[in-house]
């Protein structure tokens, strides 16, 4: 099965006041690239972040958002009576008669202590790697749906190119028929102005020449056979990314076409080959797109 590059997921929860939003989005990208923007107090939670979405996701431009606001409660400041009480008696040590304010001290170092940074990610970190789980599920899913999409048009594309290169089978044989019938009657009209008649063996070795020239057997056999493949892949395994196989094989489907035509002047012949051309374009484009 095909997936696109293209998709979205997010995941959300709020328990005893802490609110977590988890937003992924995917975009075409050649190979994988990861942007993880955490708030400040979850930084060190990035390594465990990208390792859950580099397993899920191979390819493409991954954006992760993450939005975090802790309850109230452990925003509140702690106060250290011990260390305050120090600081009282430091104070009266020295003048025993010292008026003390003490909303003055609560600014020296250590009086007010906060969660540190390495608590809050240990209590966020499981909630937080659960939704990242959960939005890149969402993104497969989405990739998914784009994918089959992207499937559906492959197909018409490839069918398309099936039915033009048939013909061409079919015609391949007609050229050479209908130039030797062209040699033999220019051959014949030159010969009749200056009294000579047309020989059989030079007729035939410019026929065969000709024919060696113009022979496009095995550029509609390797088309033929990138097509095929090509069949396979987008319905093989889904685990297995394809794209950059996919656009290596339009790259060589575009190569045989040019090469036909190149090889093969016959008017109808080119005029299927342009649809051909056009048609390996458009696959071109939706295979960028695919995982």
């Amino acid at each position: 099965m095909l997936r696109s590059m293209t998709g979205f997921g997010s995941a959300s929860s709020r328990e005893e006041g802490v609110s977590l939003q988890v937003e992924i989005r995917t975009v075409n990208n050649k190979f994988y690239k990861s942007n993880i923007r955490l708030p400040d107090l979850l930084q060190n939670l990035e390594a465990e972040v990208e390792a859950i979405v580099s397993k899920q996701i191979t390819r493409g431009s991954v954006t992760i958002n993450v939005k975090f606001i802790d309850a109230p409660e452990h925003g509140v400041a702690t106060i250290n009576a011990d260390v305050l009480a120090d600081y009282i008696n430091t104070l009266r040590a020295v003048d025993s008669d010292v008026a003390i304010e003490v909303s003055r001290l609560l600014s020296l170092p250590g009086v007010l202590s906060n969660d540190a940074e390495e608590d809050v990610a240990l209590r966020v970190k499981p909630i937080l790697l659960s939704l990242v789980k959960d939005g890149c599920a969402k993104v497969l899913e989405m990739r998914r749906r784009e994918g089959k999409t992207l499937e559906e048009d492959l197909d018409v594309q490839l069918a398309k190119i099936t039915e033009h290169l048939s013909h061409i089978k079919e015609r391949a044989p007609e050229i050479v028929c209908e130039y030797q019938e062209r040699l033999r009657q220019r051959m014949e009209t030159l010969f009749a102005e200056v009294g000579a008649n047309v020989s059989e063996p030079d007729t035939l070795r410019e026929v065969a020449i000709f024919a060696e020239k113009t022979d496009i057997a095995e550029e509609i056999s390797r088309l033929d056979g990138h097509l095929v493949q090509f069949r396979e892949l987008i319905g093989g395994p889904e685990e297995e990314p394809i794209g950059r196989t996919l656009d290596f094989l339009t790259q060589e489907m575009l190569r045989e076409s040019n090469t036909i035509a190149s090889k093969c002047l016959d008017g109808e012949t080119s005029r299927r080959i342009v649809e051909i051309k056009g048609a390996v374009d458009r696959i071109k484009e939706q295979a960028q797109n695919a995982e």
